[in-house]
């Protein structure tokens, strides 16, 4: 049975910024970050310990794992592994100031 996906709003909102983002100078690129994220979160979702663990100041983030999107390696999911899967909480492009947006 495929792991669970869970997108947090927060999240949700990161992809369509990230996609406008890139969608400015190159539609079909855009379209093609859309299909790697959401294929990224199923592998992660079948195997949630393949990320980096980051652990943030901010107490209430507790331990989160990274991981690249691939082909678009600027860009970061931030996810906690569940015990059927992932709970997807930012999509950032990897020059923010993340903790900033963890505080």
């Amino acid at each position: 049975m495929p792991g669970r996906v869970i997108q947090r709003p927060a999240a949700k909102r990161d992809l369509i910024e990230c996609f406008a983002h890139i969608g400015v100078d190159n539609e079909p690129a855009a379209l093609r970050f859309l299909q790697a994220a959401n294929e990224i979160f199923h592998e992660l979702a079948e195997m949630p310990g393949m990320g980096e663990a980051t652990i943030f100041r901010n107490p209430n983030c507790g331990t989160l794992r990274r991981w690249r999107v691939k082909g678009f390696t600027n860009f970061l999911i931030f996810y906690r592994p569940l015990d059927d899967g992932i709970e997807v909480v930012r999509v950032l492009h990897g020059a923010r100031e993340t903790e900033k947006l963890f505080e």
